[in-house]
């Protein structure tokens, strides 16, 4: 065979010739960092391309504790072809991996030859999280078992998908109190089970990723099976696969809209940012949501397809442009696309006067006509922290018909988890609640007292609290609210693990519904739409815009039935 052109060598005499378990080492830094060695071993991926080398794998040192494959730092010079077995001299690096001390080894090649074919290594198959990934750092790996995808948030950027062994991975304090014995436990699963699957590629935004079908589309909690690549660590403290051959997909299952028992139905649903411009095809772009009129059309057959699916009485809307209530405002909009776009469109929205609040979004509460009448004015908290944080909640009392007995809707949007500003108790407290959870906390506290002195003046026994609280389940905010007597529906209906947002590859629920006892007393049903929630980002209408109500928001809508005695 015809060696392969070498780079210059660095001295006359190379060193002996090392096993790449020798070279790897049983601990998480190489016993030879910084020295030259010489290696040989079959390439199982060149992606000089995208990552500036080749992964090579030899026939192994019969040592469990040490790989047998090694990330090797060269250019497109000389030819590396995967399947190719090479004699390789260079000088051992430990490469930042993230995080703390990890590190990658790498050989930083300065001669590399061709030899001559011997048998390919053999592929390590998993059936289950490994003991120890350091162990096949750098070797070729196929999962025997599929894997749940568990998050898509990487995958147009960075060309990374986040999948688990054993299902999904839940954000910790959706699980278990934060603080507490079991929250750390969530974490430690967490990172167990994690394995990030990934496109051989360090750019951002890389476009095509080789690994799926042209066009495919992905649901967060499908099962990828056909995984297969070489064990990696690079760009943060986790674990990945540089998969070198594309995934098997199943075929897409989307959910059909929600049944739930009861006369009355009530929802809840973030809209992310429905911003009309003008009122009239003008005014973009606005300060969010839609950049162009024809994006806001877009945008807005979602939502109407999504409320119109529901068949709800009466829904709690969050994040509503907040521009009043005359015929060009978004709610108005909304309310007339809503009605054209059915036979016996009644929908009409509670008209609170101004805001509520001053903030750019909004909550809102619309409801049908002819099924449910309300009772008296809206009310309004327009106190600290609600307004320039949280925003103002807003209450309506409601009654089915001429005797129903009535109820209160409260539609909610608490303080979300970014750290623009927040000091004091309010700053990350290293928790897993993120910032401002002091300002959720009060913010729970001092609604539920407000509902206390019935500011519906309707005089009933029954309310909801519906909408965005940014808090996962066992979060301060919704467990003081617990303990103020709220109860949650999902868990007074029996329905097992709710969840309603996945961020960072990890599922909870920000969206709720909270029943004060008279109203859990009437609960028949409580189920969530996952119409967004699972589904990648560019589905929705700035990207692919798929036909349908997929990815209308990021947050999944939400439908309770209850009695109407």
């Amino acid at each position: 065979m015809a060696a392969i052109p070498a780079y210059a060598a660095a001295s006359d005499a190379p060193p002996p010739l090392l096993a790449i378990g020798a070279v790897q080492g049983s601990g998480e830094r190489s016993p030879h960092d910084g020295g030259r060695v010489t290696i040989e071993g079959m390439v199982s991926a060149d992606l000089r391309a995208g990552l500036g080398g080749v992964f090579v794998q030899d026939a192994g040192d019969g040592d469990a504790a040490t790989s047998d494959g090694l990330f090797v730092r060269m250019g497109p010079e000389p030819a590396a072809r995967p399947g190719q077995w090479l004699r390789i001299t260079g000088t051992v690096q430990e490469q930042p991996a993230g995080k703390g001390d990890t590190s990658l080894t790498t050989l930083q090649a300065d001669k590399v030859v061709a030899i001559a074919a011997r048998p390919a290594p053999a592929v390590t198959m998993l059936r289950d999280v490994p003991p120890s990934w350091e162990a096949l750092e750098g070797m070729q790996v196929r999962i025997a078992v599929p894997l749940t995808l568990a998050g898509q948030d990487g995958l147009q950027r960075y060309g990374e998908l986040t999948a688990a062994f054993g299902g999904r991975l839940w954000q910790p304090s959706e699980l278990a109190a934060a603080g507490s014995a079991e929250h750390a436990a969530v974490v430690a699963d967490n990172a167990r089970r994690r394995l990030r699957l990934d496109d051989g590629n360090g750019k951002r935004e890389p476009g095509n990723v080789p690994y799926l079908p042209e066009g495919a589309v992905l649901r967060t909690g499908m099962q990828l099976q056909g995984i297969e690549g070489v064990v990696d660590q690079r760009f943060d403290d986790g674990y990945r696969l540089q998969l070198t051959r594309p995934l098997q997909l199943p075929a897409l299952e989307r959910p059909q809209p929600p049944q739930v028992a009861g006369g009355l139905r009530i929802a809840a649903f973030n809209l992310e940012n429905y911003f009309n411009g003008n009122g009239r095809g003008g005014g973009f772009p606005t300060l969010r949501g839609a950049k162009t009129q024809e994006q806001l059309l877009a945008q807005q057959v979602k939502l109407v397809t999504t409320i119109g699916s529901l068949g709800a009485d009466v829904a709690a809307l969050m994040e509503l442009e907040n521009d009043g209530y005359g015929p060009d405002s978004a709610i108005a909009q909304l309310v007339r696309a809503l009605n054209a776009a059915a036979d016996d469109g009644d929908w009409q929205f509670v008209d609170a006067g101004k805001g509520p609040g001053d903030n750019p979004i909004r909550v809102g509460i619309i409801y049908r006509a002819s099924r449910i009448t309300p009772l008296g004015k809206p009310a309004v908290l327009e106190r600290e922290p609600f307004g320039e944080r949280s925003r103002v909640p807003l209450a309506q009392a409601f009654r089915m018909g001429r005797k129903g007995m009535p109820f209160v809707v409260v539609a909610n949007h608490f303080k979300s988890k970014g750290c623009s500003d927040a000091t004091g108790a309010d700053a990350d407290q290293n928790d897993g609640q993120g910032c401002w959870n002091a300002t959720r906390v009060e913010s729970a506290r001092l609604l539920n007292q407000w509902l206390q002195g019935d500011p519906t003046g309707s005089g009933s026994r029954d309310a909801v609290l519906l909408g965005d609280f940014n808090a996962y389940a066992m979060e301060d905010p919704i467990r003081r609210l617990h303990v103020d007597g709220w109860q949650d529906a999902f868990k007074v209906a029996g329905v097992a693990q709710p969840y309603s947002y996945v961020y960072n590859g990890q599922t909870g629920r920000l969206d709720h519904a909270l029943l004060n006892p008279g109203m859990a007393a009437r609960l028949k049903g409580a189920a969530e739409w996952h119409i967004n929630a699972d589904e990648a980002d560019d589905v929705g209408y700035p990207g692919r815009n798929l036909p349908g109500p997929w990815r209308s928001s990021d947050h999944d809508p939400l439908l309770l039935g209850f009695d109407d005695p």
